[in-house]
């Protein structure tokens, strides 16, 4: 199977930013919303917010709407009503039905997928074996609901990242079958997220470099669903000391609401990590008016283009 990418067929632009409400947003995350945001101004498109929190278990009450409010804070207000993922359930549930037989019910645990030593796909996960490719085994529930890939030698997927060119991700040997509804009852980031863009008519995705791994899964869904595939461009994700990703997890620090002069700094920090080619400007609205331009220098010049 290949699919490979083309601006959509609208002249419209639809962006969004969706964290996950798991704590406060940090600088790492401010970068993401950063470049979303202005790469929709840069094309005079919307920029949507949505609350990704259809992992209900991991999310921390009151972090949705504190994001929400430091993300005001800094001039950034998403262009429809902020929509939650928690609350759309019946979408996914319906897009689960339609994929029909590309569905299948899995009762393999966690331990026996990685005793079966496919490996780790590069997101973490472990690749599955198909173990239920063929129907449960005698005396087997189901623990989840897996979608069927396509065999390795059909299961190419291509796609062009507007930083990072064009790549190629084999789903048979980089994820195997890979879960749509999880054995403790919540839908999958990858289903989820493929829904809500294609209801919500996004046309391009920006988003950080962890997520590119995420790309060939969701092309193939979207193909399935016939859901149009967006653009993607896939920016660098901040780094701590130790080289590891900056998150909750590794003890990033939360962008705190502040006054203005705290404020203009903490996305001048964010545009300065990006490479935007400007200088620290003084208030929020001078910010903006040297950060949307600069970020269309910065593409059209990695673009070889004319700015947008």
């Amino acid at each position: 199977m290949s699919n490979t990418t083309s601006t959509p067929a609208s002249t419209s632009y639809v962006g969004r930013f969706a964290p996950s409400p798991t704590g406060p947003l940090h600088a790492g995350s401010l970068v993401a919303a950063l470049a979303s945001y202005l790469d929709a101004r840069a094309h005079h498109g919307e920029w949507l917010v949505r609350i990704e929190d259809i992992d209900e278990g991991r999310s921390v009450a009151g972090a949705d709407m504190a994001i929400l409010a430091l993300l005001e804070s800094l001039g950034m207000v998403s262009d429809r009503e902020v929509v939650w993922q928690s609350r759309r359930k019946p979408l996914y549930e319906a897009a689960a039905q339609q994929l029909g037989q590309h569905a299948y019910p899995c009762g393999c645990n966690r331990r026996e997928i990685l005793d079966s030593r496919l490996g780790v796909a590069p997101d973490g996960a472990a690749i599955y074996p198909g173990t239920c490719r063929h129907g449960l085994a005698p005396g087997r529930t189901m623990r989840s609901l897996r979608l069927r890939v396509p065999d390795t030698g059909a299961d190419g997927v291509t796609f062009t990242d507007r930083f990072m060119g064009t790549l190629t991700q084999h789903l048979a040997l980089d994820s195997g079958d890979f879960v749509l509804k999880r054995a403790d009852g919540y839908w999958a980031y990858q289903l989820a997220v493929v829904v809500d863009d294609a209801d919500q008519g996004v046309t391009d995705i920006v988003r950080g470099a962890d997520l590119i791994d995420s790309t060939a899964r969701q092309i193939y869904l979207q193909t399935l669903l016939g859901a149009p595939t967006p653009r993607y461009l896939h920016v660098p994700v901040v780094r701590n000391a130790a080289g590891e990703k900056l998150s909750k997890q590794t003890g990033a620090l939360a962008v705190l609401p502040g006054d203005e002069p705290a404020a203009v700094q903490a996305l001048f920090d964010a545009a300065r990590f990006l490479g935007l080619p400007m200088d620290r400007p003084g208030t929020l609205a001078s910010f903006w008016r040297a950060a949307i331009p600069a970020w269309s220098a910065m593409l059209a010049e990695r673009e070889g283009r004319t700015s947008p």
